[in-house]
């Protein structure tokens, strides 16, 4: 029994959800102002027909080139923008340019202090051993005559 009573349930929910859907969709359908007009007159004239025809083609064709024209729009507006990201892209790769030619020459600057800086320990380290100089424990250098 109770097997039966959750299939029947079961069965309930899914009949109104297939119900609600099926709702849903014609209350789109019934509300949407672009469909297509239903008519009633079934015997219509040939040149109603032929002049309906034509205006579609015209309508047809007046969407057509607008649809081109936004495309051509949308187009020269992309590439536009690759322009500007070509123009930055450039840009930075110059400023990356100037930035390694500054680390470059800071680089050099460093290596010539270190080069100053050992020859002016290999001159104080040559006054010592001479005897012309003497450096106390607390960094005092002292000239010897």
């Amino acid at each position: 029994m109770k097997k039966q009573m959750t299939a029947f349930i079961a069965a309930i929910f899914i009949t109104l959800c297939i119900a609600l859907g099926i709702f849903a969709v014609s209350g789109v359908a019934f509300a949407n102002s672009n469909g297509v007009q239903a008519s009633n007159a079934p015997s219509q004239s040939a040149s109603t027909t032929a002049s309906q025809g034509a205006s579609t083609d015209v309508n047809a064709s007046n969407v057509v080139s607008q649809v081109q024209v936004q495309q051509q729009q949308q187009i020269q507006q992309l590439q536009s923008l690759v322009a500007q990201y070509q123009q930055r892209d450039q840009q930075y790769q110059q400023r990356e340019q100037q930035f390694q030619t500054q680390l470059n020459q800071a680089n050099t600057q460093a290596a010539q202090a270190q080069q100053q800086l050992q020859q002016y320990q290999a001159l104080v380290g040559a006054l010592q051993q001479r005897g012309i100089i003497t450096i106390s424990s607390d960094g005092q250098v002292y000239i010897n005559r």
